[in-house]
């Protein structure tokens, strides 16, 4: 069984990937910006992440989205609705949840064929 690594740290690895399939987590890097600017931000490194590993946004299989305000729904999904390619839209879901960095307003989990 193969299993890859990337950018392993004590706690948590930016990404995983197993049997060409990527596992990634993004959080915004723009913690002053709002939740549209932080949604691109991340969405962006997605892309950054999947070019490195010979994928794109076009094989995300799935997504779930964290917002710690719901207020913040219609803000997400314009930096998404941008983002994403008509008709290669991987399944979604978005969860209201608390994150532990309290400046966040955006987490985004994807899983992707490689």
């Amino acid at each position: 069984m193969s299993i890859a690594r990337i950018k392993p740290e004590a706690r948590w690895s930016d990404a995983v990937i197993h049997n060409q399939t990527v596992y990634y987590t993004g959080v915004p890097e723009n913690l002053d910006a709002d939740a549209y600017q932080q949604t691109a931000n991340t969405l962006k490194q997605i892309d950054t992440l999947l070019a490195e590993l010979g994928s794109d946004k076009t094989h995300i299989l799935d997504a779930t989205i964290f917002l710690p305000d719901g207020e913040d729904f219609a803000a997400m999904n314009k930096a998404w609705d941008e983002w994403v390619v008509a008709g290669k839209a991987p399944v979604r879901c978005t969860v209201q949840a608390k994150l532990m960095n309290p400046r966040y307003k955006v987490e985004i989990k994807i899983i992707a064929a490689v």
